[in-house]
């Protein structure tokens, strides 16, 4: 395994943040813009998504998706549960969960960048759902308090952390006692070459 000097890794941190901050920016600024990973309706229908989801949900929900799977085929959410939905961009995989919890539920986005909270928010509301909020915060040092969440959504977010471990140690910190969680993410199987793991633009994929 490659030791990288801590000081150097916070650097590479805060500079690959930026480039992840700066392409799902440009995402929620204009998806129909050219990117070098899947992203919204064709995306969403590849990994499975139903076509009445996609159908019912805005179209800049839809238009701005950028995950790597489906974390609602395993997440067996009921109606009343409270959710988190870990990076939620546009706030599709979170609007899909408010249908699924209904009124009675609650469904907490939180994400870093600030461009794509106002889309969901503005998803949110152009969906008539008014149990979902939507807040900025870092994964690993989430904005909810202790066992909160019946229910931990991802969909490629953890795999852009630096330190992977803090943030399953705060998923469960704010899950209630039998809770779940429900992830999709890009695991790598082999140790990936420095030069991949250096390269801001390959870590916002």
């Amino acid at each position: 395994m490659i030791e990288v000097p801590a000081a150097e890794t916070e650097t590479l941190e805060e500079v690959i943040k930026g480039e992840v901050l700066r392409m799902y920016q440009e995402v929620a600024a204009r998806p129909d813009g050219e990117f070098h990973f899947f992203h919204g309706r064709p995306a969403a229908e590849m990994f499975g998504y139903r076509t009445e989801w996609l159908d019912r949900a805005p179209p800049g929900a839809v238009a701005s998706f950028a995950g790597v799977g489906n974390p609602h085929v395993r997440s067996r959410l009921t109606s009343g549960e409270a959710v988190l939905d870990l990076g939620s961009g546009a706030g599709l995989d979170s609007i899909i969960a408010g249908w699924q919890v209904g009124s009675d539920g609650q469904v907490t986005g939180v994400d870093l960048n600030p461009e794509m909270l106002g889309k969901a928010r503005r998803h949110a509301a152009d969906a008539g759902l008014e149990h979902l909020e939507f807040c900025e915060g870092r994964m690993e040092d989430l904005p909810l308090p202790d066992e909160s969440v019946d229910v931990a959504l991802s969909n490629g977010v953890i795999n852009l952390s630096f330190r992977k471990r803090r943030v399953i140690e705060q998923l469960f910190r704010v899950l209630k006692p039998k809770g779940r969680i429900s992830i999709t993410d890009i695991v790598s199987a082999t140790q990936l070459a420095q030069s991949i793991v250096n390269d801001p633009k390959l870590w916002a994929s």
